[in-house]
């Protein structure tokens, strides 16, 4: 009888916490979604010539952005695992992105 009322207690508890994993998860694609369409903008700007300065402009931006966004993204991860929706493993999807916004914004800058 106690076995039926712990199984009673644990499904509606088990069916919200596959139901937040899978919200957390859906979330989590879609901002890291956006944050690779941001860093492939960010690479994909090439300055026309030496007057156009805007591209550069554009492509930090994007960068820019993305990195902030990879952050965001980071700490929501964090948060869903720390609430042990997700494993840790979701904190490495933003990482690749962010270096990579990093390198765009520094070493692989694109010149006039």
């Amino acid at each position: 009888m106690n076995e039926t009322r712990n199984q009673a207690r644990q499904g509606p508890a088990g069916e919200a916490r596959r139901t937040g994993a899978v919200v957390c998860a859906l979330v989590l694609i879609l901002a890291n979604a956006v944050l690779g369409y941001l860093t492939l903008l960010a690479y994909a700007v090439r300055p026309a010539g030496p007057w156009d300065s805007e591209a550069i402009a554009h492509s930090g931006f994007a960068a820019g952005l993305g990195l902030v966004l990879a952050v965001v993204t980071a700490l929501l991860a964090w948060v869903f695992a720390k609430a042990e929706w997700l494993s840790r493993w979701w904190l490495a999807a933003p990482a690749v992105p962010a270096l990579a916004a990093v390198l765009r914004l520094t070493l692989l800058a694109p010149e006039l």
